[in-house]
């Protein structure tokens, strides 16, 4: 009998392994952090759709373009469709976007005040070195009405667009991973919330925040051009927009991380 049930088990591991080499495996760069969990719920939807997905982590963010453009890895799942837009413009990186994944509102955080309102004159400000999310920090900070622009600044400014600065803030620059770390030497600083989530913050002691719904910063899963319509992408595509993924982020992240395709 033993033997007879060990010869079905070698028996089921062989058609098991012989199942997994047929299907097919990309590689996808995604971020370290919430970004990452939420794509290991993807890449298990996947599984039962034949597509293997082996996610390659990144604590760049200027890292996965240059990985899927270089064939690294066949997609990306990490950026918003401004921040891509400037590496393409910056870079001439030929890629195409295949579908949303999920929105996470950037916002200003601190150690130091609770309240908007109580930021001091000359308050020490980080903020994201990258193009993209630099500028959203600076337009949430002109909505406040705490600088001002140019009249002729792009939609993505950057520090030296910035017209008016009545209360001298000294803006620091940071890597974006780096900001969460640098809330006991800043006054306050810009977030992204997946960072915000892996420094274990608390989402509800946000100083000012973009707005949620119709926001224009949703992630996006990227191709290379002219890899959109290979069937594993869209494959990977529906993975991602799966009822599995959305009820991980209302289980976990508490409307923090909000689904981008609905």
């Amino acid at each position: 009998m033993g033997s007879v049930a060990f010869a079905f088990s070698a028996l089921v591991t062989v058609q098991s392994k012989a199942a997994d080499s047929k299907q097919e495996t990309i590689k996808v760069g995604v971020v370290s952090g919430p970004e990452e969990d939420l794509a290991v719920v993807a890449k298990d939807v996947a599984k039962t759709k034949g597509l293997n997905v082996q996610l390659i982590d990144f604590d760049d963010y200027n890292l996965p373009n240059e990985a899927l453009v270089g064939k690294d890895i066949d997609a990306n799942a990490f950026q918003h469709i401004p921040f891509m837009d400037a590496q393409v413009k910056a870079r001439g990186y030929k890629l195409a976007v295949v579908g949303k994944t999920w929105v996470e509102p950037l916002g200003f955080y601190s150690h130091k005040i609770k309240n908007i309102k109580d930021l001091p004159d000359g308050a020490k400000i980080g903020i994201q070195n990258d193009s993209s999310n630099q500028g959203r920090a600076l337009n949430l900070l002109a909505k406040q009405g705490l600088i001002t622009l140019r009249k002729d600044a792009p939609k993505l400014p950057s520090l030296g667009d910035v017209a008016e600065n009545p209360h001298h803030y000294d803006f620091v620059e940071l890597d974006a991973a780096q900001l969460a770390r640098s809330l006991d030497d800043v006054t306050m600083a810009s977030i992204n919330t997946n960072y915000v989530i892996s420094a274990k913050i608390d989402p509800k002691s946000v100083l000012l925040q973009e707005d949620r719904l119709h926001n224009p910063y949703a992630n996006i899963i990227v191709v290379r051009q002219g890899d959109e319509n290979r069937p594993e992408i869209k494959t990977l595509v529906e993975s991602f927009q799966s009822d599995a993924v959305k009820k991980a982020m209302e289980d976990k992240y508490h409307g923090a991380i909000l689904p981008a395709w609905q």
